[in-house]
């Protein structure tokens, strides 16, 4: 039962954020920094948004081998972070939130994930950032 609702819950929310918004490079570093992240990790941050969602809001990855998926730009997990139909877990936020193109809540929580585990966090970054030569966006500030 609870699969059929992740099933009908995922169908409803792809449905209904199928037009997301795709950032350019410099929009995303830009709107990070009104958002408030740290212009020194920048690169890294648009490197993880790359990585994870190529800079679309309304980005969907899944499922995960536990059977979870991950929502909007930074693919912000669903077993841990967020709740589907309901504010709850650990970003106290529903993951369809997470999908729109208003990406204050997401950097809330991505915030709050990186204040726990650094960019570690993130396979998307770990696997495609760490140790790689990653792009400089800090001309976007120009």
């Amino acid at each position: 039962m609870k699969a059929l609702f992740v099933v009908l819950a995922l169908l409803l929310v792809t449905v209904s954020h199928c037009t997301g918004k795709t950032f350019t490079r410099c929009g995303l570093a830009l709107e990070l920094d009104r958002q408030g992240l740290d212009r020194g990790k920048m690169n890294d941050w648009v490197c993880l948004v790359e990585k994870e969602s190529a800079r679309n809001t309304s980005a969907i990855g899944g499922p995960n081998r536990n059977g979870s998926y991950d929502y909007g730009l930074f693919q912000i997990n669903g077993n841990i972070w967020c709740s589907l139909g309901v504010a709850g877990s650990d970003c106290n936020i529903k993951c369809e939130d997470l999908l729109d193109d208003d990406i204050t809540d997401d950097v809330r929580c991505a915030k709050k994930i990186y204040r726990r585990h650094k960019f570690y966090a993130w396979n998307g970054w770990k696997n495609g950032c760490l140790n790689k030569v990653i792009p400089d966006v800090h001309y976007c500030f120009n």
